[in-house]
């Protein structure tokens, strides 16, 4: 049975489907660790959402797929902090691991990385987008019930700490004390829900303001995290298209600010120091780990990103507003 037909059976057995309807599954391009199709019915258009179980990158590179629910337990508690900064969930097969969840037509609603590769930097996107994360990050600081229901630890390992920090350690032999001491930190602090992959691929930017997506990587964990990933996007497309470097700089800044405003559960410098470690070995990470940025192709990006890394990794900055100005000067030296 191909998935197709497979995603159609789960979805007339739970009722999703009308007696009778004739659905239209068209399969979306484009997804690394999940199947994504457009259904059509005579109800509406959804999103219908399937994890796999090896992603779709060079590396071998295998997770769970039960992880498929925890990001629909991610949406629904987001929903209840931000609303329809977040897609709604409609319906779930645990047995299958798929969901279905509204969808959102490209014509209202850009890729923020499709704006962001044309030089279409809005600086007001990136504080909404950490204000959004931010939101998440505040109302779930603390709560017990939350952390009980995202046990997620052993899948954020496998989704994000080996991919990028430890496997970058791998590949830098004589910063690994830093980056295995780096991913051993994260992975035991636990004080808000995380989405683990807020990335411009993930967010949609529509006409009431950015929608987030994709929280496969959803954990009880490190806020700092989400912060330190966001920004590590924004920093490395100043590499990938230079002539828009300062506007994306000050949509980094403006994404970092916005976020420390809504900082309630710990001191900012707490956390900030922590964010800043990790955009450096999370910037490492997105030339030496299993998942590369794929945009990174002309002469000398990659040596660049890899030398500047290094250097924040040796000598960590204490705020992510000095990493952005010590980026920045790496940029204007380069």
């Amino acid at each position: 049975m191909s998935r197709e037909d497979e995603i159609l059976e789960s979805l007339r057995a739970g009722g999703f489907l009308q007696p009778g309807a004739q659905p239209r599954l068209e399969r979306l391009t484009g997804g690394v660790s999940s199947d994504v199709f457009r259904l059509e019915t005579p109800s509406g258009v959804y999103c219908v959402k399937g994890a796999l179980a090896t992603l779709r990158v060079a590396a071998d590179w295998r997770a769970p797929v039960e992880r498929s629910h925890y990001e629909v337990e991610w949406l629904r508690t987001a929903r209840t902090l931000v609303g329809d900064r977040v897609p709604q969930v409609l319906f779930e097969d645990l047995a299958r691991n798929a969901f279905v969840m509204e969808f959102y037509d490209p014509q209202t609603h850009s890729v923020w990385k499709q704006d962001l590769a044309d030089g279409r930097v809005d600086v007001e996107v990136a504080r909404q987008v950490g204000a959004l994360i931010g939101k998440v990050h505040s109302g779930t600081a603390g709560d017990l019930d939350v952390a009980r229901r995202f046990p997620t630890g052993g899948l954020f390992e496998d989704l994000r700490l080996a991919p990028y920090l430890r496997h970058a350690a791998q590949a830098n032999p004589d910063l690994a004390p830093r980056l295995l001491a780096l991913a051993d930190r994260t992975a035991v602090t636990a004080l808000a829900l995380v989405h683990g992959d807020v990335s411009p691929k993930n967010i949609l930017c529509g006409p009431a303001g950015p929608i987030l997506l994709d929280a496969e990587c959803a954990w009880y964990g490190d806020p700092a995290f989400d912060l330190a990933f966001c920004s590590t996007h924004l920093l490395l497309k100043t590499v990938w298209r230079p002539a828009h470097a300062s506007a994306f700089l000050a949509a980094a800044t403006a994404l970092q600010d916005a976020y420390l405003a809504t900082l309630d559960w710990e001191p900012a410098a707490q956390l900030e120091a922590r964010a800043a470690a990790l955009t450096g070995g999370l910037l490492l990470a997105r030339v030496d780990g299993k998942s590369p940025a794929e945009y990174l192709v002309a002469d000398g990006d990659q040596a660049f990103v890899r030398n500047a890394a290094r250097r924040l990794i040796q000598s960590p900055a204490s705020t992510m507003a000095d990493l952005t100005i010590r980026w920045r000067e790496l940029l204007e030296a380069r």
